[in-house]
């Protein structure tokens, strides 16, 4: 990894619990938050920049990989495949990388409502940046702008506890080497940075300041 990897704990920003407590008297409830909370300071994120490397998600299709093993050792880029979902993508430098270790017992234990929590903290993240327009789109994951893909993600819960997590392309470093693979499999569409959107670049760090 390059940039370093800084962990931070007891996360600051909560998309909501999904608490749906309508039984028991009050101490049993203040019991329930109290446990909740305990889980929730447990809590950790990891930002980091990637050397270039392709993952595959644990049922990723090999055609989406347009380079063979000869011009990726050519290019020095890894293709390994990793527990996750979704289709193969893209890591390297140029582009923020978090690790969410959640908890979700201490949320709501629902994969597809930390999904939609995830894309929630990108498009937060992307407007007090600057960046206008950015939106979900119907029936895919990840976050897009003018129709262009600006940041993904691919996520494992074990035992409610999350890995993996999101990806968000900020500066220009970050799209080259999107043209070795298909991108999450989405014949046809197109990647984009954060920079492209923006009068004044920001760096990795200042774009990580957002997010968190």
């Amino acid at each position: 990894y390059t940039l370093g990897t800084a962990v931070t704990t007891n996360s600051s920003r909560n998309h909501g619990d999904g608490d749906n407590d309508d039984g028991g008297d009050d101490g049993d409830h203040m019991n329930i938050l109290k446990q909740k909370q305990n889980i929730k300071n447990r809590d950790a994120i990891i930002f980091l920049q990637h050397q270039p490397v392709y993952t595959l998600g644990t049922a990723s299709d090999d055609q989406y990989v347009k380079l063979d093993e000869h011009k990726l050792s050519t290019l020095g880029i890894d293709l390994i495949r990793i527990e996750r979902g979704g289709e193969v993508t893209y890591h390297g430098p140029g582009q923020l990388t978090a690790y969410p270790i959640l908890d979700l017992r201490g949320y709501k234990q629902d994969i597809h409502w930390y999904c939609r929590a995830l894309e929630e903290a990108i498009l937060i993240a992307l407007r007090s940046a600057g960046v206008e327009g950015a939106m979900r789109e119907e029936g895919i994951t990840g976050v897009w702008v003018e129709g262009n893909k600006v940041a993904a993600l691919g996520v494992k819960v074990r035992r409610w506890v999350t890995m993996h997590g999101l990806a968000v392309n900020v500066d220009r470093r970050s799209l080259g080497n999107f043209g070795g693979i298909v991108p999450c499999g989405l014949e046809g569409r197109n990647v984009a940075c954060v920079n492209d959107f923006l009068d004044e670049p920001i760096t990795l760090e200042e774009f990580a300041v957002h997010l968190k």
